[in-house]
């Protein structure tokens, strides 16, 4: 089984699918039993279950700690 992603607050993410917008790059702005993310072209906000968010999880473009130093 391989290894889930592991994700912190303010890390920017990629999805499988983009926003309406066309953007594919979304800041996490919430962590908990759901996921509040928002997007970085437009700004808008959507939550998911952290299942969804999950499966839906491509990859992590930036990390947090990697912006505060």
């Amino acid at each position: 089984m391989a290894t889930p992603l592991t994700y912190n607050l303010h890390d920017i993410v990629e999805m499988k699918k983009p926003h309406a917008c066309g953007a594919n790059a979304w800041k996490i702005t919430r962590v908990g039993a759901d996921i509040k993310l928002s997007c970085t072209k437009c700004g808008r906000g959507i939550m998911m279950s952290r299942f969804d968010f999950n499966k839906r999880l491509k990859k992590i473009l930036e990390e947090a700690s990697q912006k505060e130093d």
